[in-house]
This record gives structure tokens, sequence and C-alpha cells, in this order.
């Protein structure tokens, strides 16, 4: 019976050898996992050209400058000064045009208050007899500023073909600046006007 009996397998007292991972070596490619921290800057790294921020009295003090100097630049420019004129208005050239306009009465300069008296009076409201007298000034209004156009051209190629035979701006852009000014109020000209009415020039 002993025959039939099992072997009964005999119990090993060895514990079984645990296998760790070797841990492969970090290479100059090598970034860290992401379950790690990320290294933060230190609180006094700052970038090197940043200046510090301007105080509230710097930047009044600054906004005060500023309003000085366009300021100074505006009456500068008003009295004519090269050096705060606009390229368009810089030059001998130019500076002669406007005061050959500025010299002068201009029938331009009362176009827009003429312009407004036909609109007014043409208006359904009022009579026949006003309305076509409204309408005949208008024409009148049209005829006395085609002759002044003419009459401020010649007196401009007139002038500086004399005095800068040489100049070279071109004659229909010197024509076109001075009655462009001619039809604008006289305290509203920019530059301001540098001669009186009737001055000679």
């Amino acid at each position: 019976m002993s025959l039939l009996r099992r072997k009964s397998t005999p119990v090993s007292d060895e514990v079984p050898e645990t296998v760790e991972p070797v841990s492969e070596p970090s290479g100059k490619a090598y970034t860290p996992g992401k379950g790690r921290p990320t290294p933060k800057r230190t609180a006094n790294s700052r970038p090197r050209n940043v200046t510090a921020a301007a105080g509230p009295t710097d930047k009044k003090a600054m906004r005060a400058k500023m309003r000085e100097e366009r300021s100074k630049a505006y009456e500068g420019m008003r009295r004519g000064e090269e050096k705060y004129l606009s390229p368009r208005d810089k030059g001998p050239v130019r500076r002669l045009v406007r005061d050959l306009v500025d010299a002068r009465r201009n029938v331009g300069s009362y176009f827009l208050v003429g312009a407004l008296a036909v609109l007014l009076f043409s208006q359904p409201q009022w009579p026949s007899a006003v309305r076509f007298g409204a309408n005949i000034l208008w024409l009148l209004l049209i005829v006395a500023i085609l002759a002044d156009v003419f009459l401020i051209s010649r007196l401009i190629r007139k002038n500086v073909r004399e005095r800068f035979p040489n100049a070279p701006d071109k004659m229909g852009g010197l024509t076109f600046y001075g009655v462009m000014r001619s039809v604008q109020f006289r305290r509203m000209r920019t530059p301001g006007p540098q001669v009186k009415i009737g001055e000679k020039v």
C-alpha cells in the first residue's frame, strides 16, 4: 500500500530572487520624466535690458515735457520757423508763395460766406425774386473765384521765375499751393501769415 502513496514534494526554503530594473545612463539629450517638478527660475532673474518701470512722478513729468515740446513746435510752425514746418511748407520758394497770397485780399476767403448765403436764400420758402437773386449771386461768385485764381497763378509764376529761376519746384504745384491757401480764412492758415495785407513782398 505504501507504493501507491505519492511522494510529498519537498518544500524549498530558498527565497526567489527579485530582479531590479537596470537604469539606463542619462545622455546629453535626456529629459526627466513628467512626474518630476519643473525647475523654476529664481525670483531675482530678470531680462538684462529691461529697465525698472517709471514711477507716477516720472510719467507725469514726461507727459508735461511732451506737451511743452508739442506746444513749442506748434508755435514755431505758426511763426513760420523752417525747422518746425512740414515738408510741404519748407523752402524759400514756398515761403514766397505764402507771402504773395497773404499780402493781398483774396476772393476765395469770402467764398464760404457767399456759398452759405446762396444756400440760405435759394430755399423754396423765399419769394422767387430772392431765389433768382441768389442764383445770380452764385454765378457772380464763381466768376470772381475763377478770375482771382487766374490772377494769383500769374502773380506766383511771375515772382518765382524772377527770384528763383532755377527752383526745382514744379510751377503747377506752386500755383495749386497758393490757390488752396487763398481760399482759407486768414486766421486759419497754417503756417500763419508773416506779412500784412497790402505789404510789399
